[in-house]
């Protein structure tokens, strides 16, 4: 999966691993560090912020993003992101969620753009 290039790389890079269902990708659009906020207020990493996205994936739904905006100051970029994910999932429950991200993303020494702050959630 190509991160480089764009500040927007990450939001298409989650996109495509979170469609492929593979949870390795997933983690790879993210810094050894990087915060993702599940749920307004509490913001998870490391192991935690797998789980979430695993969870995310076991819905068994494809979700779509499309980058509105993007600020670049330097390695670091700020993302708004509009996002949904709609459907049957796999235990026949029916979802709808949507909202506009908030992310920070920072430009690695390999060139590569990767989350520091996910918040899908934006202002709560």
């Amino acid at each position: 999966m190509l991160l480089a290039g764009a500040p927007d790389g990450p939001a298409a890079g989650f996109v495509a691993a979170m469609n492929a269902g593979d949870p390795q990708a997933i983690d790879h659009v993210y810094e050894d560090g990087a915060v993702l906020v599940p749920v307004p207020g509490h913001p998870v990493t490391g192991p935690a912020r797998l789980a979430a996205n695993q969870h995310l994936q076991s819905f068994g739904l494809p979700i779509e993003a499309r980058p509105r905006h993007s600020y670049v100051a330097g390695d670091i970029a700020l993302l708004i992101v509009d996002w949904s994910m709609r459907g049957t999932a796999r235990d026949g429950t029916e979802i709808d969620m949507s909202g506009t991200a908030t992310d920070v993303v920072r430009r690695g020494p390999d060139g590569r753009w990767r989350y520091v702050i996910d918040n899908p959630h934006g202002t709560a």
